[in-house]
């Protein structure tokens, strides 16, 4: 095997490693946003795809009005389905009105506490504590006081609604159930809750996770080009990550983008590190589909060397790769996810245009 040869599985083998990292390990808070998507008139996945499940009778009645308020207002702010979110809460501690120990105050007998029955482990160490500060788990401040109360519903619901997110919810709604509490027959209790909950009687998938997306999100396109490379990156939704997967089966996260350019007949970088400066750098707020977007994540990354990427699909939202343990490949948010380094228009790297100028003449 020659040097370069070498070289270059080295740094597929060590971005890949990179995407896996950046959601393995438990969030790391972080303060601040990026500037968040602005203009354009291209239709969303919620044009067409199912709103969420309005809530039954029995929701109303079961649950405490300042619960459920709470669960439909995190469910909606973190991506997950609020009926889900709601039935982990009765399954818990009956939506906080248990009486048995940890819920209002200590753990239970497996180091559980709270209304969403959090490990202090998995929460971030301590019982409370002060927002904004370093730590790792699903701590948050869900009533803006300033602290992340494990005993305060507004905070663990929001927790829970941000683990289940990061477990693989809305999309993989069965297995984020399973990573928050290991035994399928609670995932199968849950799912019963949630369904009574809602008038349709369903767990609804949201907006993003829909297949009546794709069609709008294509039909968007700014051109014929990007038309097919997002036919091709929207059609790999549902298969799984894997290092160094550039398909058919599965891929990683700068994998699926070297594949869908290349599907258009186009040649990029196969690794993040080499897609970040390949592209034309765009300014937030003027990226559009087919353009990419770059995330410092994993050990190593940085500013001018970010180890995640995604490709925009439509205002706000992007597909991609995420990790091995982040569910499928699936559309996602980037209007609210801490990180982002930049975007790029691989289409107007000088090569990927004498590509297209050589397509049109044959």
């Amino acid at each position: 095997m020659t040097g370069g040869k070498k070289v270059r599985i080295a740094l597929i083998v060590a971005v890949a490693f990179l995407c896996l990292l950046t959601l393995v390990t438990a969030p790391m808070l972080m303060v601040g946003t990026f500037p968040s998507f602005t203009g354009g008139n291209l239709p969303d996945c919620e044009d067409t795809a199912r709103a969420a499940s309005e809530q039954s009778e029995t929701a109303a009645s079961d649950i405490p009005a300042d619960y459920l308020k709470l669960y439909h207002e995190h469910a909606e702010k973190i991506g997950v389905q609020w009926n889900v979110l709601a039935g982990v809460g009765k399954r818990e501690t009956d939506h906080g009105r248990s009486t048995l120990p940890g819920v209002r105050s200590g753990t239970n007998y497996a180091g559980a506490a709270g209304p969403m029955q959090f490990l202090i482990s998995t929460w971030g160490g301590k019982a409370k504590i002060k927002i904004p500060s370093k730590f790792n788990g699903y701590a948050s401040d869900g009533d803006g006081d300033g602290w992340a109360d494990i005993y305060n519903p507004a905070d663990a619901i929001l927790g829970a609604a941000k683990m289940l997110k990061r477990n693989g919810a809305p999309e993989d709604v069965r297995r984020s159930l399973f990573v928050y509490n290991r035994a399928w027959w609670y995932v199968d209790q849950v799912m019963e809750i949630a369904g009574k909950y809602a008038k349709d009687g369903a767990v609804n998938t949201p907006p993003e996770a829909e297949a009546a997306c794709d069609e709008p999100l294509v039909a968007a396109a700014p051109t014929e080009t990007v038309a097919s490379i997002m036919e091709y990156a929207l059609a790999q939704r549902g298969k799984p990550y894997l290092w160094g997967g550039t398909g058919p089966d599965a891929f990683d996260c700068s994998g699926i983008i070297y594949m869908a350019y290349r599907s258009a007949g186009l040649t990029i970088p196969r690794t993040t590190f080499g897609q970040w400066p390949f592209g034309v750098k765009v300014a937030p707020g003027e990226e559009q589909a087919g353009d990419l977007v770059f995330f410092n994540a994993g050990p190593g990354t940085g500013a001018d060397r970010p180890g995640h990427v995604g490709m925009v699909v439509s205002p706000g939202k992007m597909v991609e790769a995420r990790c091995r343990l982040c569910g499928p490949i699936k559309v996602t948010t980037y209007r609210d996810r801490s990180g982002i380094v930049g975007f790029t228009r691989p289409l107007q790297n000088p090569d990927v245009i004498a590509q297209l100028k050589l397509k049109e003449q044959g």
